[in-house]
């Protein structure tokens, strides 16, 4: 079983940063791909990020291509997202994810966080 914790969430100006973390235990965290994914009001989750667990590979939502950047610590089994220059519309809350495959999919194997919340303000 693999324990997640989401931490770093919370509310922000338009074109302000923060930044994401998630601590992973219970399992080998260098053989987990894990990633982002968010659910704002009436919406459906979507992806946001992911790496692989080498962290030789990373892929992002044309949403926010270029301005988050996702990085994984194997040795201190936690990956990070990097946000910058948000905007409203980046308001959900944001859950991280670990799953065994790749490309890192909304799988219903995967291993899920409880989710932070993030509001930006215009």
């Amino acid at each position: 079983q693999v324990q997640m914790l989401e931490s770093g969430g919370g509310s922000v100006q338009a074109e302000g940063s923060l930044r994401l973390s998630c601590a992973v235990s219970g399992r080998t965290f260098n053989t987990l791909a894990m990633g982002w994914f968010r659910q704002a009001p009436g919406k459906e989750r979507e992806f946001v990020a992911a790496i692989k667990w080498s962290g030789d590979s990373t892929t992002y939502s044309d949403s926010v291509q270029a301005r988050f950047t996702i990085s994984r610590d194997n040795a201190k089994n936690t990956v990070s997202l990097q946000m910058n220059s948000l905007k409203p519309d980046d308001t959900a809350v944001y859950y991280c994810t670990a799953s065994n495959a790749w490309p890192l999919r909304n799988r219903k194997d995967n291993y899920w966080g409880r989710g932070t919340q993030v509001t930006i303000s215009s």
